[in-house]
């Protein structure tokens, strides 16, 4: 919001102060007047705003049919809606028992831990997903979409990887935020 109002504020303040000045002057006539604030406008705007660049080209601009042609109903899938909404919200409430049980309890299970460290990598998996799906549309953007579920799926496979070597090999999640969190 600031941005698309400063240089709106900034030529009022060249203005008002072009103004101020030229009144004060002893050529007050509307002829000398208006130089003095279009000079001035320029030199003060040319310095504060920028050019505008977009981060990315724009997309293709391909209309399909004709404005009569009804919209597309992709076909229903379980894994997709409403049920794609529950599982990620069973996850996350899932999430806050198996966060406070080990602290709460003091006892460290390695298979709660386990489940604790599944649970948030199904969490942070949906949520990257979510937001590559929203981000990215596939009509417009294919390859980048496909390249980028990759990518997550790629990543998510990684730190699944590197979370059961820490899990089996090394203390586990709960005890490293013990001791992090007593350090």
């Amino acid at each position: 919001m600031a941005s698309i109002i400063r240089p709106a504020l900034l030529r009022q303040t060249a203005l008002a102060a072009s103004t101020r000045r030229a009144a004060t002057a002893t050529f007050s006539r509307q002829q000398l007047i208006r130089p003095a604030i279009a000079m001035d406008v320029a030199r003060i705007t040319a310095f504060h705003t920028s050019s505008r660049r977009s981060l990315l080209p724009p997309g293709p601009q391909v209309i399909k049919g004709t404005v009569n042609d009804p919209a597309p109903v992709p076909d229903p899938h379980p894994t997709h809606g409403s049920y794609h909404w529950t599982f990620e919200r069973l996850v996350a409430a899932g999430i806050i028992p198996l966060t406070v049980a080990p602290f709460a309890g003091s006892s460290l299970n390695p298979g709660l831990d386990a489940v604790l460290c599944s649970l948030l990598l199904v969490h942070c998996h949906l949520g990257f997903q979510s937001v590559l799906i929203d981000y990215i549309p596939i009509k417009r953007y294919p390859t980048s979409r496909k390249l980028s579920m990759w990518l997550l799926n790629g990543v998510t496979v990684l730190v699944g990887v590197g979370l059961y070597e820490f899990e089996t090999n090394d203390v586990g999640l709960t005890e490293a935020v013990k001791r992090v969190w007593k350090a």
